[in-house]
């Protein structure tokens, strides 16, 4: 008894002094805990427990949204559902199958639901019986088993954890009213943090360390305030120090790119969510959590993948804008990954074999726009990512005004070098007639210096004409993005009505202009007004439907007067959009009225 007092007080201590080198963290310290993280660039992101059973269908009804949504989106009472933990028997689940299909797609970190919203623990929990040893016939402590495997291919094993709990009768958000009325509210959420909650998080740091990230969900629900997250975000780190922790251990309320309401608690590191941030999070760590088909928990009849070539754009994109890609499987009730993910898998991982170097420990890219693609950097490197393969054979790079050592082929003999040739406003690239990979072809630039890039200024032509087209365009807002890839040149994703476009451009010749605008318009998307606005006027016009996102057509939408020459500014701004999605504005063209 005295050993074991002796060996509290000790912890006791160790955690005290723990604690204010937490609050009192160093650029330098932060940096490091960070550092393998900002490295890694790619990890695995694995939604699995009971719903992977229904697979999302309940009494032969299909069920919309997420398949780990299932307990909620079908009203199953908590007795009802709870009946699911006896049917999980995953006797096909290979821990080290998983997580070398992991390493082999080029991922550094896999993580995994400790426990979704459902409540069901994937672990042997001592302060629960809703779990995988005690509720299911399985009797096998999957994260341990996974815990082995990670540190066998050197993995690093993270934990996405739930703060809300769907079946914990203490933690019932009343917001659900299939478990509680509007009337009633939790019985005692303070005790489920502190019994429950809490106890479970020290289980998962204390048998399964060293983890790398402690990933918290549902933490919007009116129970979790700011104190509990800045509370929660010290316990942590009080366990493990060194560990990472997304930002939703906060209550900021998750805006569209993922980050939390400015003010509140951020945790370490931004999630946004299903979507690119059009220019990234300057100034913010970031990860971007995505599915490969349209759900995170598995279902039967989601067949909805996205190609290979969509996968590797989405993760150059990424970290040419400095974050990372969190990408997702949803494992059967069998244990086995979806075969389509699989194989998706297998395909980003031969193009990382050839390619990982212009991913990993990159940084953003230097370059506002790039009509061919993407560019990510190390120092003294810059790594071209070419979608568009030029059909003349020069690559062209807008702006750069560094001397260029070297220039080759990643996928080549370092020593086979390319021809460059510097331009007033570019270097010009000789390469080969065909691209080596139709995806992606990695062009590397050794340069002398830091980048210097200057932005090409827009210029009117000789006949009048003043020509905005997107890849030239400043976006301004939280969805909209430039998009170069499968048979699209415009922008796109525009889902937020608060962004606009904006072109800065150079008037010689002033006079009243036509105003041209070229879009695209999905079938059911129409009807959104916009406004086209310079030199202090506007004309205003309504989006038509084209068809597809891709099929482009150009209307005549008015006049407008530039009265002085020098730099102007033309603004494209929503007015009203009814559907979910504005257009794909392709570009602007002034014209010289005939007038």
């Amino acid at each position: 008894m005295k050993n074991l007092i002796i060996k509290l007080f000790v912890l006791i201590i160790i955690i005290l002094n723990c604690l204010p080198a937490l609050s009192s963290e160093t650029k330098q310290q932060r940096d490091e805990r960070m550092q393998w993280w900002r490295e890694a660039r790619f990890g695995m992101f694995i939604h699995w427990g009971l719903y992977s059973i229904p697979a999302g269908e309940w009494k032969e009804k299909q069920i919309g949204g997420g398949g780990e949504w299932i307990m909620e989106s079908a009203r199953i009472p908590v007795a009802e559902y709870e009946q699911l933990s006896g049917q999980f028997n995953p006797v096909k689940f290979d821990a080290d199958q998983w997580v070398r299909i992991a390493k082999d797609a080029g991922m550094k970190y896999i993580v995994i639901t400790s426990k979704h919203h459902e409540g069901f623990c994937l672990w042997d929990s001592k302060v629960s019986r809703y779990d995988i040893t005690d509720a299911a016939p399985f009797k096998r402590d999957i994260l341990k088993e996974l815990s082995d495997a990670c540190r066998k291919h050197k993995i690093k094993l993270c934990f996405y954890h739930s703060i809300m709990d769907w079946h914990h009768p203490d933690a019932q958000a009343p917001h659900y009213p299939t478990y509680n009325t509007s009337q009633k509210k939790n019985p005692d959420f303070s005790r489920y943090v502190e019994n429950y909650l809490k106890p479970q998080i020290r289980e998962l740091i204390t048998n399964y360390s060293p983890l790398g990230v402690l990933w918290f969900d549902g933490e919007w629900i009116p129970e979790w305030t700011e104190e509990y997250g800045r509370d929660m975000y010290r316990f942590v780190r009080g366990l493990q120090p060194d560990i990472i922790i997304n930002n939703r251990v906060g209550n900021g309320r998750m805006g569209l790119e993922g980050m939390t309401e400015e003010g509140s608690f951020a945790g370490d590191f931004g999630t946004p969510e299903q979507q690119i941030p059009p220019r990234g999070l300057p100034g913010v760590d970031w990860e971007s959590c995505m599915t490969m088909n349209d759900t995170w928990g598995y279902k039967s009849f989601d067949n909805n993948w996205k190609s290979t070539q969509q996968l590797i754009h989405n993760l150059v994109d990424i970290a040419s804008k400095g974050g990372n890609y969190l990408l997702n499987v949803g494992p059967t009730s069998e244990g086995l990954i979806p075969q389509p993910s699989v194989e998706q898998l297998k395909e980003i991982g031969k193009w990382m074999k050839v390619n990982s170097e212009s991913i990993y420990a990159t940084g953003p890219s230097v370059f506002k726009n790039l009509a061919w693609g993407r560019c990510t950097t190390k120092p003294g490197t810059l790594y071209l990512h070419v979608f568009n393969w030029p059909q003349d054979g020069k690559l062209q790079v807008p702006g750069l005004k560094n001397t260029v050592k070297k220039a080759y082929l990643l996928s080549d003999n370092r020593e086979k070098k390319l021809a460059v040739k510097n331009l007033e406003d570019s270097v010009v690239i000789n390469v080969p007639a065909e691209a080596p990979d139709k995806i992606d072809t990695v062009v590397v630039l050794q340069i002398k210096g830091e980048p210097q890039v200057v932005s090409p200024v827009i210029t009117q032509k000789a006949d009048g004409v003043i020509e905005l087209l997107a890849k030239d365009a400043e976006i301004v807002g939280l969805t909209a993005r430039y998009e170069f890839v499968d048979g699209k040149d415009d922008i796109g994703y525009w889902t937020n009505p608060a962004d606009f476009v904006r072109w800065s451009f150079k008037v010689n010749k002033t006079g009243p202009f036509d105003a041209l605008i070229t879009y695209a318009s999905d079938k059911g998307t129409g009807g959104s007004e916009y406004i086209i606005e310079t030199d202090g006027q506007q004309v205003t016009g309504t989006v038509k439907e084209t068809g597809s996102w891709t099929t482009y057509e150009t209307e005549n939408i008015g006049e407008l007067s530039i009265s002085k020459t020098g730099v102007c500014v033309l603004d494209v701004k929503v007015k009203k959009m009814p559907s979910w999605a504005v257009m794909s504005l392709q570009s602007v063209k002034l014209v010289p009225s005939e007038k």
